[in-house]
Protein backbone atom coordinates (compact mmCIF):
# COMPACT_ATOMS: atom_id res chain seq x y z
CA UNK A 1 0.00 0.00 0.00
CA UNK A 2 1.71 3.49 -1.06
CA UNK A 3 2.28 6.07 2.28
CA UNK A 4 -0.71 8.25 2.47
CA UNK A 5 0.18 11.19 4.18
CA UNK A 6 -3.78 12.79 4.51
CA UNK A 7 -5.25 10.37 7.82
CA UNK A 8 -8.85 9.54 7.33
CA UNK A 9 -11.49 9.53 9.84
CA UNK A 10 -14.48 7.78 10.02
CA UNK A 11 -17.58 7.82 11.76
CA UNK A 12 -18.63 4.86 13.03
CA UNK A 13 -22.89 3.72 13.38
CA UNK A 14 -25.32 1.14 12.00
CA UNK A 15 -23.74 0.47 9.02
CA UNK A 16 -19.86 -0.06 10.45
CA UNK A 17 -20.27 -1.94 13.98
CA UNK A 18 -20.23 -5.12 13.05
CA UNK A 19 -17.06 -7.21 12.92
CA UNK A 20 -16.67 -7.84 8.89
CA UNK A 21 -17.10 -3.99 8.24
CA UNK A 22 -15.41 -2.34 10.49
CA UNK A 23 -12.21 -5.12 10.11
CA UNK A 24 -12.86 -3.75 6.03
CA UNK A 25 -12.35 -0.16 6.84
CA UNK A 26 -9.30 -0.74 9.25
CA UNK A 27 -7.50 -2.04 6.23
CA UNK A 28 -9.20 0.19 3.98
CA UNK A 29 -7.19 2.85 5.59
CA UNK A 30 -9.57 4.06 8.80
CA UNK A 31 -6.60 6.05 10.38
CA UNK A 32 -8.98 7.64 13.61
CA UNK A 33 -12.14 6.16 13.87
CA UNK A 34 -15.02 8.50 15.35
CA UNK A 35 -17.74 7.82 18.19
CA UNK A 36 -20.17 10.20 17.70
CA UNK A 37 -22.10 10.77 21.03
CA UNK A 38 -25.05 12.48 19.88
CA UNK A 39 -26.11 9.21 18.71
CA UNK A 40 -26.08 5.62 20.65
CA UNK A 41 -25.97 4.40 23.92
CA UNK A 42 -22.65 4.23 26.25
CA UNK A 43 -22.41 0.08 26.21
CA UNK A 44 -22.71 1.02 21.81
CA UNK A 45 -20.11 2.86 21.91
CA UNK A 46 -17.86 0.48 24.00
CA UNK A 47 -18.52 -2.20 21.92
CA UNK A 48 -17.16 -0.45 19.02
CA UNK A 49 -13.86 0.77 21.02
CA UNK A 50 -13.35 -2.61 21.95
CA UNK A 51 -13.36 -4.22 18.34
CA UNK A 52 -11.32 -1.39 16.47
CA UNK A 53 -8.46 -2.09 19.13
CA UNK A 54 -8.99 -5.92 19.05
CA UNK A 55 -8.88 -5.65 14.64
CA UNK A 56 -6.28 -2.68 14.80
CA UNK A 57 -3.60 -5.21 16.98
CA UNK A 58 -4.76 -8.22 14.78
CA UNK A 59 -3.80 -6.48 12.01
CA UNK A 60 -0.80 -4.78 13.08
CA UNK A 61 -2.57 -1.30 12.53
CA UNK A 62 -3.01 2.04 14.85
CA UNK A 63 -6.17 3.50 15.32
CA UNK A 64 -6.89 6.70 17.18
CA UNK A 65 -10.23 6.85 18.97
CA UNK A 66 -12.10 9.86 18.57
CA UNK A 67 -15.42 10.68 20.95
CA UNK A 68 -17.24 13.74 19.47
CA UNK A 69 -19.13 15.15 22.07
CA UNK A 70 -22.72 16.19 21.66
CA UNK A 71 -22.75 19.95 22.70
CA UNK A 72 -25.67 22.19 22.79
CA UNK A 73 -27.08 22.47 19.58
CA UNK A 74 -30.37 24.08 19.80
CA UNK A 75 -33.20 22.12 18.88
CA UNK A 76 -37.09 21.86 18.25
CA UNK A 77 -39.08 19.35 19.73
CA UNK A 78 -41.01 16.61 18.31
CA UNK A 79 -44.07 17.12 16.04
CA UNK A 80 -47.40 15.02 16.73
CA UNK A 81 -46.98 13.55 13.05
CA UNK A 82 -43.12 13.03 12.90
CA UNK A 83 -42.95 15.72 10.10
CA UNK A 84 -44.89 18.72 8.43
CA UNK A 85 -44.02 20.34 4.80
CA UNK A 86 -43.95 24.19 4.77
CA UNK A 87 -44.23 26.55 2.19
CA UNK A 88 -43.19 29.72 1.88
CA UNK A 89 -45.34 32.64 3.34
CA UNK A 90 -46.53 30.47 5.87
CA UNK A 91 -46.57 31.69 9.32
CA UNK A 92 -44.89 29.37 11.94
CA UNK A 93 -44.29 29.81 15.76
CA UNK A 94 -41.22 28.01 17.90
CA UNK A 95 -43.11 28.13 21.52
CA UNK A 96 -41.47 27.31 24.98
CA UNK A 97 -44.70 26.49 26.59
CA UNK A 98 -45.96 24.20 23.51
CA UNK A 99 -45.93 20.76 24.86
CA UNK A 100 -42.66 19.20 23.35
CA UNK A 101 -44.55 15.80 21.72
CA UNK A 102 -47.20 17.71 19.70
CA UNK A 103 -45.71 20.21 17.33
CA UNK A 104 -48.22 21.25 14.53
CA UNK A 105 -48.40 22.63 11.37
CA UNK A 106 -48.62 26.15 12.85
CA UNK A 107 -46.58 25.76 16.21
CA UNK A 108 -43.49 23.49 17.70
CA UNK A 109 -41.74 23.14 21.05
CA UNK A 110 -37.97 24.41 21.55
CA UNK A 111 -35.96 22.62 23.57
CA UNK A 112 -33.93 25.74 24.69
CA UNK A 113 -35.98 28.06 26.35
CA UNK A 114 -33.66 31.29 25.83
CA UNK A 115 -33.77 31.16 22.38
CA UNK A 116 -36.55 33.94 22.43
CA UNK A 117 -34.55 35.99 24.21
CA UNK A 118 -31.26 35.49 21.74
CA UNK A 119 -33.71 36.47 19.02
CA UNK A 120 -35.25 39.54 17.74
CA UNK A 121 -37.12 40.69 15.35
CA UNK A 122 -35.70 40.19 11.43
CA UNK A 123 -33.68 38.06 12.60
CA UNK A 124 -32.82 34.46 10.05
CA UNK A 125 -33.36 31.36 11.77
CA UNK A 126 -32.01 28.40 9.84
CA UNK A 127 -33.48 24.74 10.35
CA UNK A 128 -32.02 21.37 9.47
CA UNK A 129 -28.48 22.91 8.22
CA UNK A 130 -30.43 25.61 6.02
CA UNK A 131 -32.60 22.93 4.47
CA UNK A 132 -35.64 25.42 5.89
CA UNK A 133 -35.49 29.14 6.65
CA UNK A 134 -37.90 31.74 8.57
CA UNK A 135 -37.46 35.09 9.24
CA UNK A 136 -38.71 36.54 12.69
CA UNK A 137 -41.70 38.87 12.56
CA UNK A 138 -42.96 39.04 16.28
CA UNK A 139 -40.91 38.10 19.59
CA UNK A 140 -42.97 37.78 22.66
CA UNK A 141 -41.78 35.90 26.21
CA UNK A 142 -42.58 32.91 25.30
CA UNK A 143 -43.24 32.62 21.57
CA UNK A 144 -41.19 33.61 17.84
CA UNK A 145 -43.72 34.62 15.42
CA UNK A 146 -41.54 33.30 12.32
CA UNK A 147 -42.54 33.69 8.42
CA UNK A 148 -41.15 30.78 6.29
CA UNK A 149 -38.82 32.29 3.61
CA UNK A 150 -37.33 29.07 2.22
CA UNK A 151 -40.12 25.81 2.46
CA UNK A 152 -39.22 22.32 2.86
CA UNK A 153 -40.34 19.42 5.07
CA UNK A 154 -39.28 19.72 9.11
CA UNK A 155 -38.87 16.75 10.99
CA UNK A 156 -38.36 16.15 14.96
CA UNK A 157 -35.45 17.65 16.52
CA UNK A 158 -34.04 19.01 14.14
CA UNK A 159 -31.76 21.62 14.79
CA UNK A 160 -31.60 25.58 14.86
CA UNK A 161 -29.13 27.70 13.69
CA UNK A 162 -28.91 31.92 13.83
CA UNK A 163 -27.74 33.63 10.67
CA UNK A 164 -24.36 35.24 12.04
CA UNK A 165 -24.23 33.25 15.01
CA UNK A 166 -24.77 34.79 18.65
CA UNK A 167 -27.19 32.05 20.11
CA UNK A 168 -26.00 31.68 24.10
CA UNK A 169 -26.05 28.33 25.13
CA UNK A 170 -23.22 27.06 27.06
CA UNK A 171 -20.54 25.06 25.66
CA UNK A 172 -20.83 21.86 27.63
CA UNK A 173 -24.10 19.96 28.57
CA UNK A 174 -25.02 17.51 31.81
CA UNK A 175 -25.02 15.01 28.79
CA UNK A 176 -21.48 16.28 27.57
CA UNK A 177 -20.12 16.15 31.13
CA UNK A 178 -21.85 12.39 31.51
CA UNK A 179 -19.73 11.81 27.90
CA UNK A 180 -16.31 12.75 28.91
CA UNK A 181 -16.36 10.62 32.22
CA UNK A 182 -17.31 8.13 29.82
CA UNK A 183 -14.43 9.04 27.22
CA UNK A 184 -11.77 8.24 30.25
CA UNK A 185 -13.39 4.88 31.31
CA UNK A 186 -13.00 4.24 27.84
CA UNK A 187 -9.12 5.86 27.18
CA UNK A 188 -10.03 7.68 24.24
CA UNK A 189 -7.35 9.23 22.30
CA UNK A 190 -9.33 12.38 21.30
CA UNK A 191 -12.25 14.13 22.43
CA UNK A 192 -13.93 16.76 20.20
CA UNK A 193 -15.66 19.48 22.13
CA UNK A 194 -18.95 20.96 19.90
CA UNK A 195 -19.42 24.81 19.21
CA UNK A 196 -17.29 26.52 21.78
CA UNK A 197 -16.99 29.87 21.13
CA UNK A 198 -13.71 30.78 22.93
CA UNK A 199 -10.53 29.47 24.64
CA UNK A 200 -12.80 29.92 28.01
CA UNK A 201 -15.02 26.99 26.60
CA UNK A 202 -12.13 24.51 26.23
CA UNK A 203 -9.97 25.33 29.18
CA UNK A 204 -13.50 24.52 30.84
CA UNK A 205 -13.70 21.40 28.83
CA UNK A 206 -9.87 20.69 29.84
CA UNK A 207 -10.81 20.84 33.69
CA UNK A 208 -13.66 18.35 33.51
CA UNK A 209 -11.56 16.09 31.11
CA UNK A 210 -8.38 16.14 33.69
CA UNK A 211 -10.81 15.66 36.67
CA UNK A 212 -12.46 12.71 35.08
CA UNK A 213 -8.68 11.19 34.76
CA UNK A 214 -8.71 11.19 31.19
CA UNK A 215 -5.56 11.95 28.88
CA UNK A 216 -7.86 12.76 25.80
CA UNK A 217 -6.30 15.35 23.67
CA UNK A 218 -9.15 17.74 22.98
CA UNK A 219 -10.32 18.91 19.54
CA UNK A 220 -12.49 22.37 18.92
CA UNK A 221 -15.09 21.99 16.78
CA UNK A 222 -14.99 25.30 15.03
CA UNK A 223 -18.59 25.49 13.73
CA UNK A 224 -20.19 29.42 15.51
CA UNK A 225 -19.59 32.58 13.48
CA UNK A 226 -18.08 34.01 16.64
CA UNK A 227 -15.38 31.66 16.36
CA UNK A 228 -14.09 32.87 12.79
CA UNK A 229 -15.37 36.38 13.78
CA UNK A 230 -11.71 37.75 13.75
CA UNK A 231 -8.36 36.22 13.79
CA UNK A 232 -8.19 37.23 17.67
CA UNK A 233 -11.23 34.89 18.35
CA UNK A 234 -10.10 32.37 16.21
CA UNK A 235 -6.33 31.79 16.97
CA UNK A 236 -7.40 32.14 20.96
CA UNK A 237 -9.72 28.99 20.37
CA UNK A 238 -7.02 27.14 18.19
CA UNK A 239 -4.29 27.78 20.98
CA UNK A 240 -6.41 26.68 23.57
CA UNK A 241 -7.33 23.11 21.72
CA UNK A 242 -4.79 20.29 20.97
CA UNK A 243 -6.45 20.51 17.33
CA UNK A 244 -9.23 21.93 15.63
CA UNK A 245 -12.00 20.39 13.50
CA UNK A 246 -13.53 22.46 10.54
CA UNK A 247 -17.14 21.65 11.10
CA UNK A 248 -18.83 22.71 7.70
CA UNK A 249 -22.02 21.55 8.85
CA UNK A 250 -23.34 24.36 10.92
CA UNK A 251 -20.45 26.72 10.13
CA UNK A 252 -21.81 27.17 7.16
CA UNK A 253 -24.90 27.77 7.99
CA UNK A 254 -24.19 30.55 10.60
CA UNK A 255 -21.34 32.48 7.87
CA UNK A 256 -23.33 31.25 4.53
CA UNK A 257 -22.06 28.83 2.36
CA UNK A 258 -20.40 31.18 -0.03
CA UNK A 259 -17.35 32.18 2.95
CA UNK A 260 -17.10 29.00 3.83
CA UNK A 261 -14.30 27.61 1.30
CA UNK A 262 -12.24 30.35 2.61
CA UNK A 263 -12.67 30.43 5.96
CA UNK A 264 -11.93 26.60 5.76
CA UNK A 265 -8.43 27.42 4.04
CA UNK A 266 -7.52 30.13 6.94
CA UNK A 267 -8.79 27.57 10.01
CA UNK A 268 -6.33 24.79 8.33
CA UNK A 269 -3.39 27.58 7.89
CA UNK A 270 -3.69 28.83 11.25
CA UNK A 271 -3.96 25.37 13.14
CA UNK A 272 -0.77 24.82 11.36
CA UNK A 273 0.82 27.34 11.94
CA UNK A 274 0.26 27.56 15.71
CA UNK A 275 1.20 23.39 16.12
CA UNK A 276 -2.12 21.86 15.78
CA UNK A 277 -3.47 19.35 13.79
CA UNK A 278 -6.79 20.21 11.64
CA UNK A 279 -9.41 17.76 10.90
CA UNK A 280 -11.66 18.68 7.70
CA UNK A 281 -15.07 17.44 8.24
CA UNK A 282 -18.93 17.34 6.63
CA UNK A 283 -20.66 16.21 3.69
CA UNK A 284 -16.45 15.00 2.12
CA UNK A 285 -18.45 12.11 0.28
CA UNK A 286 -22.12 12.87 0.83
CA UNK A 287 -23.50 11.27 -2.43
CA UNK A 288 -21.60 8.08 -1.42
CA UNK A 289 -24.04 7.48 1.43
CA UNK A 290 -26.30 6.15 -1.24
CA UNK A 291 -23.79 5.28 -4.43
CA UNK A 292 -20.58 3.88 -4.36
CA UNK A 293 -19.00 6.42 -6.83
CA UNK A 294 -18.19 10.36 -4.96
CA UNK A 295 -18.74 12.92 -7.38
CA UNK A 296 -16.11 15.15 -9.21
CA UNK A 297 -16.86 17.89 -6.67
CA UNK A 298 -16.95 15.61 -4.17
CA UNK A 299 -13.32 14.23 -5.20
CA UNK A 300 -12.04 17.94 -5.58
CA UNK A 301 -13.34 18.79 -2.45
CA UNK A 302 -10.91 16.28 -0.70
CA UNK A 303 -7.89 16.45 -2.96
CA UNK A 304 -8.15 20.77 -2.24
CA UNK A 305 -8.41 19.55 1.43
CA UNK A 306 -5.28 17.31 1.49
CA UNK A 307 -3.31 20.13 -0.71
CA UNK A 308 -3.66 22.70 1.88
CA UNK A 309 -2.29 19.70 4.25
CA UNK A 310 -5.21 19.21 6.55
CA UNK A 311 -4.21 16.35 9.04
CA UNK A 312 -7.14 14.25 8.10
CA UNK A 313 -10.33 14.41 6.13
CA UNK A 314 -13.57 12.93 7.82
CA UNK A 315 -16.52 10.91 7.13
CA UNK A 316 -19.85 11.23 9.11
CA UNK A 317 -22.68 9.13 7.60
CA UNK A 318 -20.86 7.71 4.92
CA UNK A 319 -19.53 5.22 7.11
CA UNK A 320 -22.01 5.23 9.90
CA UNK A 321 -25.40 5.24 8.12
CA UNK A 322 -24.43 4.75 4.60
CA UNK A 323 -24.89 2.35 2.24
CA UNK A 324 -21.18 1.97 1.11
CA UNK A 325 -18.79 2.57 4.38
CA UNK A 326 -15.71 0.57 3.16
CA UNK A 327 -16.11 1.73 -0.12
CA UNK A 328 -16.61 5.57 0.65
CA UNK A 329 -12.73 5.09 3.03
CA UNK A 330 -11.15 3.22 -0.15
CA UNK A 331 -12.16 6.82 -2.33
CA UNK A 332 -11.13 9.02 -0.04
CA UNK A 333 -7.46 6.94 0.38
CA UNK A 334 -7.36 6.87 -3.76
CA UNK A 335 -8.37 10.48 -3.96
CA UNK A 336 -5.69 11.50 -0.81
CA UNK A 337 -2.83 9.79 -3.19
CA UNK A 338 -4.04 10.90 -5.96
CA UNK A 339 -3.65 15.05 -4.42
CA UNK A 340 -0.32 14.06 -2.51
CA UNK A 341 1.31 13.20 -5.87
CA UNK A 342 0.81 16.97 -7.30
CA UNK A 343 1.79 18.64 -3.57
CA UNK A 344 1.83 22.76 -4.25
CA UNK A 345 4.90 22.77 -2.62
CA UNK A 346 7.55 20.41 -1.21
CA UNK A 347 9.34 23.19 0.87
CA UNK A 348 8.00 25.28 3.58
CA UNK A 349 8.05 28.45 4.66
CA UNK A 350 6.53 27.85 8.21
CA UNK A 351 7.39 29.64 11.12
CA UNK A 352 10.73 30.72 9.41
CA UNK A 353 10.47 34.29 10.85
CA UNK A 354 9.52 33.51 14.46
CA UNK A 355 11.63 31.91 17.50
CA UNK A 356 10.97 28.62 18.79
CA UNK A 357 10.03 28.14 22.21
CA UNK A 358 10.75 24.91 23.20
CA UNK A 359 13.68 22.80 22.89
CA UNK A 360 12.05 19.86 21.63
CA UNK A 361 10.19 22.37 18.98
CA UNK A 362 13.59 23.77 17.80
CA UNK A 363 14.99 20.21 17.29
CA UNK A 364 11.52 19.05 15.59
CA UNK A 365 11.66 21.84 13.17
CA UNK A 366 15.40 21.44 12.57
CA UNK A 367 14.80 17.94 11.38
CA UNK A 368 12.64 18.66 8.80
CA UNK A 369 14.77 21.91 7.46
CA UNK A 370 17.35 19.60 7.03
CA UNK A 371 14.94 17.01 5.62
CA UNK A 372 13.55 18.81 3.08
CA UNK A 373 17.48 20.39 1.99
CA UNK A 374 19.54 17.16 2.31
CA UNK A 375 18.52 15.16 -0.70
CA UNK A 376 19.62 11.69 0.61
CA UNK A 377 16.61 11.73 3.56
CA UNK A 378 14.29 9.21 3.34
CA UNK A 379 13.01 8.93 6.46
CA UNK A 380 12.64 11.04 9.78
CA UNK A 381 12.59 8.95 13.05
CA UNK A 382 11.10 10.48 16.17
CA UNK A 383 11.67 8.79 19.60
CA UNK A 384 8.87 9.96 21.69
CA UNK A 385 6.81 9.76 24.66
CA UNK A 386 3.90 12.06 24.01
CA UNK A 387 3.42 12.01 20.39
CA UNK A 388 4.68 16.33 20.70
CA UNK A 389 7.63 15.96 18.62
CA UNK A 390 6.27 14.33 15.57
CA UNK A 391 3.05 16.59 15.66
CA UNK A 392 5.78 19.42 15.53
CA UNK A 393 7.50 17.86 12.74
CA UNK A 394 4.46 17.28 10.57
CA UNK A 395 3.61 21.12 10.53
CA UNK A 396 5.88 21.34 7.88
CA UNK A 397 5.56 20.64 4.33
CA UNK A 398 7.69 17.87 3.28
CA UNK A 399 7.64 14.37 1.07
CA UNK A 400 9.71 12.85 3.42
CA UNK A 401 7.55 10.26 5.90
CA UNK A 402 7.88 11.03 9.66
CA UNK A 403 8.14 7.63 11.99
CA UNK A 404 7.23 8.31 15.41
CA UNK A 405 8.78 5.24 17.43
CA UNK A 406 6.86 4.49 21.04
CA UNK A 407 6.61 2.54 23.44
CA UNK A 408 2.98 3.85 24.57
CA UNK A 409 -0.22 2.18 23.42
CA UNK A 410 -1.86 5.73 23.72
CA UNK A 411 0.76 7.85 21.70
CA UNK A 412 0.98 4.82 18.79
CA UNK A 413 -2.79 5.50 18.45
CA UNK A 414 -2.47 9.17 19.08
CA UNK A 415 -0.51 9.75 15.94
CA UNK A 416 -2.42 8.20 13.29
CA UNK A 417 -4.00 11.45 13.46
CA UNK A 418 -0.67 13.50 12.14
CA UNK A 419 -0.35 13.91 9.14
CA UNK A 420 2.57 12.03 7.14
CA UNK A 421 3.27 10.41 10.41
CA UNK A 422 3.06 6.37 11.38
CA UNK A 423 3.12 4.34 14.27
CA UNK A 424 6.54 1.99 15.16
CA UNK A 425 6.01 0.40 18.35
CA UNK A 426 9.83 0.78 20.07
CA UNK A 427 10.87 0.90 23.46
CA UNK A 428 14.49 2.24 23.70
CA UNK A 429 14.42 2.52 27.12
CA UNK A 430 14.70 -1.76 27.17
CA UNK A 431 17.56 -1.54 24.89
CA UNK A 432 21.46 -0.41 26.33
CA UNK A 433 21.99 3.29 24.73
CA UNK A 434 24.68 2.13 21.89
CA UNK A 435 22.63 -0.02 20.41
CA UNK A 436 19.34 2.12 20.09
CA UNK A 437 20.31 3.91 16.56
CA UNK A 438 21.19 0.61 15.02
CA UNK A 439 18.00 -0.87 16.50
CA UNK A 440 15.66 2.31 15.27
CA UNK A 441 17.16 2.11 11.69
CA UNK A 442 16.92 -1.72 11.47
CA UNK A 443 12.81 -1.83 11.57
CA UNK A 444 12.70 0.73 8.66
CA UNK A 445 15.39 -1.78 6.61
CA UNK A 446 12.40 -4.63 7.82
CA UNK A 447 9.57 -2.58 6.59
CA UNK A 448 11.46 -1.65 3.35
CA UNK A 449 11.50 2.04 3.57
CA UNK A 450 14.95 2.63 3.14
CA UNK A 451 18.15 0.58 2.50
CA UNK A 452 21.74 0.54 2.57
CA UNK A 453 23.19 4.47 1.35
CA UNK A 454 19.97 6.19 2.63
CA UNK A 455 19.98 8.91 5.14
CA UNK A 456 18.14 9.30 8.44
CA UNK A 457 17.33 11.90 10.74
CA UNK A 458 16.88 10.54 13.96
CA UNK A 459 15.32 12.84 17.23
CA UNK A 460 15.72 11.55 20.75
CA UNK A 461 16.04 12.82 24.45
CA UNK A 462 18.77 11.95 26.88
CA UNK A 463 15.74 10.16 28.86
CA UNK A 464 13.54 8.05 27.15
CA UNK A 465 10.66 8.42 29.45
CA UNK A 466 10.53 12.58 29.84
CA UNK A 467 7.66 14.27 28.65
CA UNK A 468 9.33 17.35 26.75
CA UNK A 469 12.73 15.77 26.76
CA UNK A 470 13.72 15.87 23.10
CA UNK A 471 17.16 17.25 22.69
CA UNK A 472 19.30 15.49 20.41
CA UNK A 473 19.49 15.08 16.25
CA UNK A 474 21.18 12.76 14.76
CA UNK A 475 22.08 12.29 11.33
CA UNK A 476 22.61 8.30 10.35
CA UNK A 477 23.83 6.67 7.39
CA UNK A 478 22.09 3.40 6.83
CA UNK A 479 24.55 0.51 6.35
CA UNK A 480 27.26 1.85 8.54
CA UNK A 481 27.87 0.81 11.85
CA UNK A 482 25.42 3.37 14.09
CA UNK A 483 25.54 4.02 17.89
Amino acid sequence: MPFRRTKIVATLGPSSSSTPVLEQLILAGMDVARLNFSHGSPEEHKARARLVRELAAKHGRHVALLGDLQGPKIRIAKFAGKRIELQQGDEFRFSITHPRDAGTQNVVGIDYPDLVKDCKVGDELLLDDGRVIMQVEQVTATELLCRVTVGGPLSDHKGINRRGGGLTAPALTDKDKADIKLAAEMELDYLAVSFPRDAADMEYARRLRDEAGSDAWLVAKIERAEAVADDEALDGLIRASDGVMVARGDLGVEIGDAELVGIQKKIIAHARRLNKFVITATQMMESMIHSPMPTRAEVSDVANAALDYTDAVMLSAESAAGDYPVEAVKAMARVCLGAEKHPTSQKSGHRMGLTFERCDESIALAAMYTANHFPGVKAIIALTESGYTPLIMSRIRSSVPIFAYSPHRATQARVAMFRGVQTVPFDAAALPAEQVSQAAVNELLKRGVVEPGDWVIMSKGDSYDTIGGTNTLKILHVGEQLV
